[in-house]
């Protein structure tokens, strides 16, 4: 296959370029920051591109952003990206976007040579690789939900008046209850908003700043 790589790392970047070579791949471009990446991707476009997440010049995403807009310029070019950990940010759109060419792996895979290999082949032919460790996160922070979705309609409107700074009294006399009934509600927002067992704090502030800020 034909493959760009980016990655910042002269080390790594020319033991890639050796590696690739040794196993009959040819290596287009070699390049260490985004925007290099880009241009030789517009010059001569490969098969697939291999991509550090943090380049020059400011060491954050930039890798990631050149990557989703080569999938947005090039979809037909298979993306992997390299990383030493997972940035959710945008990982997510470019995991959740057209499925087809995509690879995420962190970069211990690299001294798994087999597999390293594998996942570059899989997805220059169109395929997908992802980290089981990737996969992990991500849904963990797809499938996290709001504690606040978690209550019930009444139990929103009973955290809406102690939002306004009522009672429990004045709650149940608006909302023709129980003071009783009220407390049930508090005490099942406390639950589900994981405030049962807060010590030292105020409890009904705390949730009535969790609820502002959803």
């Amino acid at each position: 296959m034909r493959v760009t790589l980016a990655e910042d790392s002269t080390l790594l970047r020319e033991g890639l370029v050796r590696l690739l070579a040794e196993e009959g791949h040819e290596v287009v471009a070699a390049v260490g920051d985004g925007d290099a990446l880009l241009a030789a991707v517009a010059a001569d476009q490969p098969d697939v591109v291999v991509v550090d997440v943090r380049m020059p010049p400011t060491h954050t995403d930039e890798g990631l952003r050149a990557a989703l807009r080569i999938r947005e310029r090039w979809p037909g070019v298979g993306v992997l990206v390299l990383s030493q950990y997972v940035e959710k940010r945008y990982a997510v759109d470019l995991l959740t976007g057209q499925p087809e060419g995509v690879g995420y792996l962190l970069k211990d895979r690299v001294a798994q040579v087999g597999e390293f290999l594998d996942a570059l082949v899989r997805v220059g032919g169109g395929g997908a690789a992802f980290d089981p460790e990737v996969v992990r996160q991500l849904l963990a922070r797809t499938t996290h939900t709001d504690p606040i979705g978690r209550l019930t309609e009444r139990e929103r409107t009973v955290l809406d008046h102690m939002a306004q700074g009522h009672t429990n009294a004045t709650i149940a006399g608006q909302l023709h209850v129980s003071q009783s009934a009220v407390e049930k509600h508090v005490n099942a927002i406390f639950d589900k908003l994981d405030l049962s067992h807060v010590t030292g704090y105020s409890r009904r502030v705390l949730a009535v700043l969790r609820y502002l800020g959803s």
